[in-house]
């Protein structure tokens, strides 16, 4: 049986052990009717404590082993409704209505329920405590049919009828008034109920913690959720909240803060999804450490979380690159080079060759980048194809390059282009005239002939 159900067979049972002690009414088995007050009565008269026992017994049978038969406890406190309702003193008809309420709930037929507590209320008379409890029972039966308004006046009229407070109403307020998105309102009654049960000695489980930092996280209330999130790890060390602390400081437009607490994250070795370890790599290196930004992606993708795919291999390079770990960038490059789909990665590979000074490799791949196309900017390659050539001192390939490059880019690139010809024109007479006196000095010193 439910929760709800359980509280609701309790509560009455409590009720008819107090209901029915005082039989002030019977006379040699036969019922007496009280004069007119007695409809104020807090007893039970024969008649109906009769009914209401067997009605009781139908419900919970004292047997254990024995199902209650609830079709025909249904069928009898309808037709002991529909004989003595009206002659009923007040408490009479407030046991029949709570055997109703537990006949409806046990069913799981709530509106039939909200029903018979709405008609509980009717009772001018109806005890103070029973008043308190169906208030209460209104709230939680109109959350569960999704009143979240019927729910909030209900719990606000026990509140201001009651002298004490209780963690139930005030969780209930709290998730109505987040049910209809009053996140502002839903905030202080779960924070009162948080300190009620502290009060009593309760102990909060996460949970409680959890549901308050989300009202914080939607309010945008960052500072209140920093504070709130440092209590939930010291309490619970859990990794969602590891996780909340970097996103808090990103909310504060903390970055430093946000990238050491998913540094902390990542070195407690809580890390199991790519977009972390993309981004606390990417923002080491944003941080100018670069280097350790490589070794947590290259980590990644070595355990298969972060995917080798174009885009990471082309991130994993260019932290390299940054570290100036050129050795270390050339298998990423190459394996991006392959995967993709414009001339890009290759012209990307061609400069970590070119600073490594293997012009061959160099101007291979920029040839390889320039064939494949669709470059973000192909005047660059072309001219740094050009000055792997130079380097190569193939001067007539570098000149065409250059002279291509000229043509592709827009002014400032053209002239830059421009003037890298005359600069390759100047390397060219000058490693002509080097070589001329190269032939000359080899003239010059012809050896002598040999002494016969």
């Amino acid at each position: 049986m439910k929760l709800l159900n359980k509280l609701k067979l309790g509560f009455l049972v409590a009720v008819l052990s107090v209901a029915m002690l005082p039989l002030q009414y019977v006379v040699a088995g036969e019922e007496q009717r009280a004069p007119p007050t007695a409809r104020t009565s807090g007893t039970l008269g024969p008649a109906v404590m009769r009914a209401i026992s067997e009605i009781q017994e139908m419900m919970q049978p004292e047997d254990e082993e024995e199902e209650p038969d609830l079709a025909a406890a249904k069928i009898a406190l309808d037709e002991l409704r529909e004989r003595r309702f009206e002659r009923m003193n007040d408490f009479e008809k407030s046991t029949l209505l709570n055997f109703y309420t537990n006949y409806y709930l046990n069913t799981e037929d709530y509106p039939g329920a909200i029903g018979i507590f709405q008609e509980m209320l009717l009772i001018e008379t109806l005890r103070a405590d029973i008043r308190l409890r169906t208030h209460r029972s209104l709230g939680q039966l109109y959350a569960s049919e999704e009143n979240w308004q019927g729910s909030i006046d209900n719990y606000e009229e026990w509140r201001r009828l009651s002298e004490t407070e209780d963690e139930i109403v005030y969780r209930g307020l709290s998730y109505a008034h987040y049910q209809l998105e009053n996140f502002e309102a839903a905030k202080p009654y779960w924070i009162d109920r948080m300190e009620l049960l502290l009060a009593d000695g309760e102990t909060l489980e996460r949970d409680d913690y959890s549901y308050l930092n989300g009202l914080y996280f939607t309010l945008e209330d960052f500072e209140s959720a920093l504070d709130l999130t440092k209590t939930m790890i010291v309490l619970f060390d859990n990794k969602t909240d590891w996780q909340n602390l970097s996103a808090i400081y990103s909310g504060l437009e903390e970055d430093d803060r946000g990238v050491q607490a998913l540094n902390l994250y990542y070195l407690k070795g809580l890390m199991d999804d790519d977009s972390r370890y993309i981004n606390l790599a990417q923002s080491l290196a944003g941080l100018d450490i670069p280097y350790t930004g490589s070794k947590i992606l290259s980590e990644g993708m070595g355990k298969e979380i972060v995917e080798s795919d174009e885009e990471n291999l082309t991130r994993l390079a260019q932290m390299y690159l940054m570290a100036s770990e050129y050795e270390d960038a050339l298998d990423p490059a190459i394996a991006a080079a392959e995967a993709d789909e414009t001339g890009n990665g290759y012209d990307t590979l061609g400069y970590i060759h070119y600073v490594l000074h293997d012009y061959e490799a160099a101007a291979e791949a920029f040839q390889s980048a320039i064939d494949k196309g669709d470059l973000n900017d192909r005047s660059d390659t072309l001219m740094f194809l050009s000055r792997a050539f130079l380097e190569l001192r193939d001067f007539d390939a570098a000149e065409e390059a250059a002279t291509d490059a000229a043509d592709a880019g827009d002014e400032r690139s053209s002239k830059s282009a421009r003037d890298f010809l005359r600069a390759i024109d100047g390397r060219r007479t000058f490693y002509t005239t080097i070589n001329g006196r190269k032939e000359d000095a080899i003239d010059f010193y012809q050896p002598y002939p040999p002494i016969r």
